[in-house]
């Protein structure tokens, strides 16, 4: 049996012998000892040894996984493709699997065969746009609008003049306008894009967001030609979705200028239709396309695709988003485009 004032010995520290006061300390000072993962940095406290140890561990890992896809590939195992929002989408009932031509799609054929833009594909009319603006508009929206009649041919950009769009579906039918696109805007900023096909409709609206003109790009706008540009609709595989890239579609020429090499993007993403404007050129060595960004850009939300021309009262709607996002938007894996 030990003595009560038996001395005990730290084996920790080279101090010497330590009291029996001091047992205690000792003992929970052995289960406080914990030491740091090698693959955490934070219990360092200088922060340039930090970081640098940082960098070296991103830099292992991305060498790890590196290796670990040539290992695949050599063993000929098939490519992993990770699980995204969008490739674990609701199955809609309107989305259209495969081509257009396929046996299984000769009734939506048929019916965009007989839709409000069937001549525009048949190429019986070439589109005449009119481009305006919402009442004393900022001056970012002025240059928007003055942007888009570069880029979309045979399009002319007007003051409104406080006329209604009723009025003014009126008059360009008579001049002989195909579509009109009306950019409102609060608080100095675009925020909505009204699209009216004349002269039977349909008109749609949608939210515009995080536009940029060319001047916030670093880009130059001098490089813009004045040759028609190619046009890509991609990733449209419903109905609805269908039925607004044709409306996109069809404020250009049928016909692009190839020699421009330039080409107009509306890619839709999660029911978010992202706008892009470039030209490309391919590489001698290895025949590949290099994209020049041109400006402007911008992101559109359909709100709505209504029948006929515009009419906030009588109009009747082919899609209208109703309510909050949590009455119809019920699951973050549906989309209507």
């Amino acid at each position: 049996m030990k003595n009560k004032n038996q001395l005990v010995t730290n084996p920790f520290s080279k101090l010497g012998p330590l009291k029996k006061k001091e047992k205690d300390v000792v003992k929970k000072e052995e289960k406080e000892v914990m030491l740091p993962e090698e693959t955490k940095v934070s219990h360092i406290k200088c922060k340039a040894v930090r970081v640098k140890k940082y960098d070296e561990l991103q830099r292992q890992k991305k060498k790890e996984k590196k290796a670990r896809r040539k290992a695949r590939m050599q063993a000929g195992e098939p490519k992993q493709v990770p699980h995204t929002i969008e490739s674990l989408r609701e199955k809609d009932e309107t989305m259209i699997k495969g081509e257009i031509d396929d046996e299984e799609n000769q009734e939506i054929k048929v019916d965009l065969e007989h839709d409000e833009f069937a001549a525009y594909f048949r190429k019986e009319y070439e589109p005449k746009v009119l481009i305006t603006f919402s009442d004393n508009p900022h001056t970012k929206s002025r240059i928007f609008g003055r942007e888009l009649t570069r880029i979309i041919p045979n399009s002319i950009s007007l003051y409104r003049n406080r006329s209604g769009v009723k009025k003014m579906v009126k008059s360009c039918i008579e001049k002989g306008f195909t579509d009109i696109v009306v950019i409102n805007e609060d608080q100095c900023k675009p925020n909505g894009m009204l699209i009216v096909h004349l002269p039977e409709g349909p008109t749609l609206h949608c939210k515009l967001s995080n536009v940029k003109i060319t001047p916030e790009l670093k880009r130059s706008h001098k490089e813009i030609t004045n040759h028609r540009p190619e046009v890509i609709l991609n990733n449209f595989t419903t109905r609805l979705g269908y039925s607004v890239s044709r409306m996109l579609g069809a404020l250009f020429h049928y016909e692009p200028e190839f020699k421009g090499r330039r080409v107009v993007t509306f890619h839709n993403q999660r029911d978010y239709i992202f706008f892009r404007h470039h030209r490309y050129e391919f590489d001698k060595k290895s025949a590949k396309p290099r994209l020049r960004e041109l400006g402007p850009r911008f992101t559109l939300k359909v709100r709505s695709l209504q029948h006929g021309t515009f009419d906030s009262k009588y109009g009747k709607y082919e899609w209208i988003i109703q309510g909050r996002r949590h009455q119809m938007e019920t699951s973050r894996r549906k989309f209507f485009l």
